[in-house]
C-alpha cells in the first residue's frame, strides 16, 4: 500500500485539478469553490480511510481529539467498509455525527448546554451547496481507495 504520505500527495496534487474542473464544469462562484477546496482539504487532512488504523498521520492531526477515532478502529478493520467507495466517507462522517450528537445531550442532560427545541427540526436545505460539500468530502476518499486497488493491482503483476 502507498504510504499516507503518498496518498496525501496525490489527493493534494490533484486538488487543482478538480477546482478547475468544478470551475469549468459546475459552478463559476468563489464561494462555491472555496466550499468545495475547503471540504476536499478537510476530508484529505482529517477523514483519511486510513482512521481506521491505531497508528496514522491523520489521527495525529486532530491533535488532542485523536483519541475521539479509538473506537472506531475498534468497530472497522482497515480497508474494510471504511475503504468503500460509497460508504467509506459516510462511516466517518456518521461516526462524527454520534459523537456529537453525544456530546450534545450530555451536555444538555447535565444543564451546560441547552439544546434548542427547534435544533431538531429540519432546515430547509440547499442541495446545489449539499452536493458540493459531499463531493468535497467524498472525492479525496474515492482517489485513497482508488489508489490503493491500483498500487495492489501493480504488484500483483
Amino acid at each position: 500500500m502507498p504510504s499516507g504520505k503518498t496518498h496525501l500527495r496525490i489527493e493534494l496534487l490533484l486538488l487543482p485539478v478538480w477546482v478547475a474542473l468544478f470551475y469549468l464544469f459546475v459552478d463559476t462562484s468563489w464561494q462555491a469553490g472555496a466550499l468545495f477546496a475547503g471540504a476536499y482539504l478537510f476530508s484529505s487532512l482529517l477523514l483519511s480511510p486510513d482512521l481506521d488504523l491505531r497508528y496514522n498521520r491523520s489521527r495525529r492531526r486532530w491533535g488532542l481529539l485523536g483519541f475521539i477515532w479509538i473506537p472506531y478502529t475498534k468497530v472497522f478493520k482497515h480497508r474494510g467498509v471504511s475503504h468503500s467507495l460509497l460508504f467509506g466517507t459516510l462511516t466517518r462522517l456518521g461516526y462524527l455525527g454520534l459523537l456529537a450528537l453525544i456530546i450534545a445531550f450530555v451536555l444538555s442532560y447535565f444543564n451546560i448546554w441547552a439544546i434548542p427545541s427547534d435544533a431538531l427540526s429540519a432546515p430547509p436545505i440547499d442541495l446545489k451547496f449539499l452536493g458540493i460539500l459531499i463531493a468535497g468530502l467524498w472525492l479525496p476518499n474515492v482517489i485513497h481507495t482508488v489508489t490503493d486497488h491500483v498500487h495492489s493491482a501493480l504488484l500483483r503483476h
